[in-house]
């Protein structure tokens, strides 16, 4: 790799690890969608995998409710892993051409209705029932689009987590779905190590960017982290749309 290309690669994950550290999400979807610009998407993917499953990692261990999360959603991550080894099955796999539009919208019209201050709501009672549903859901579109969010990230919202327990979940979900994932594409051909070092190179700028987004985060209040969380879902789903259709 050359020394633009690896100042670029570098450049990408200081900025998908910010935003993660604000959001707590879009990490994996930034980065693609700019790597593409200068390697192929195979090698893209190869970059990728370890930020990713890092950051969710820290993500998930970065605060003191872990344990409650763990008890409380094993039902929607043990759906999520089903889901994906199913998905994996049944489906034709990453890549579709209809799959990337259409989350894109349904994360578009989740934070149209999330900025109009629509709100959901999961009664307790029903998580033991519909946490598997949606994790099931959430991990057949994680088989076709390699996309975590829908609709788990409409579910853990509706359960009624505080901000930092949320983004503590979707650390613990999203670390499930990445391991889910990569356990159905493990044995396929893939990238030689030439990648390892640019990838834990990545790992490290990413965490840097994630420690300074979490610090902005924390300087959020609820209705401005709100704004912020949105606006993101908005502008991801805008661009898996557009990538999908153009």
């Amino acid at each position: 790799m050359i020394l633009s290309t690896f100042g670029f690669v570098l450049a990408v994950f200081l900025v998908a690890g910010f935003a993660k550290g604000i959001i707590g999400l879009g990490l994996p979807t930034i980065s693609m969608g700019l790597l593409a610009i200068v390697l192929s998407p195979v090698e893209a993917a190869a970059l990728l995998i370890l930020p990713s499953l890092v950051t969710n990692l820290w993500q998930m261990v970065d605060g003191p409710h872990l344990a409650r999360l763990l008890r409380r959603l094993w039902p929607l991550n043990l759906g999520v892993c089903v889901g994906t080894w199913l998905g994996a099955s049944f489906l034709s796999g990453l890549g579709g051409p209809y799959a990337a539009p259409a989350l894109g919208i349904a994360l578009m019209a989740y934070a149209v209705s999330g900025l109009a201050a629509f709100r959901l709501a999961v009664p307790a009672s029903a998580e033991g029932w519909l946490g598997p549903l949606a994790g099931a859901a959430t991990g057949a579109i994680t088989a076709a689009t390699g996309v975590f969010v829908i609709p788990a990230v409409p579910y853990l919202q509706a359960v009624g987590l505080t901000r930092d327990e949320l983004v503590q979940a979707l650390g613990l979900s999203f670390t499930v779905s990445t391991l889910a994932l990569g356990a159905t594409l493990a044995g396929r051909p893939g990238i030689g190590l030439e990648m390892a070092w640019p990838s834990l190179a990545g790992v490290a700028v990413a965490l840097a960017g994630m420690r300074l987004g979490q610090a902005v985060r924390t300087r959020l209040s609820p209705q401005a982290f709100r704004l912020w969380f949105f606006a993101g879902l908005l502008a991801l789903g805008a661009y898996l749309a557009a990538r999908g259709l153009f």
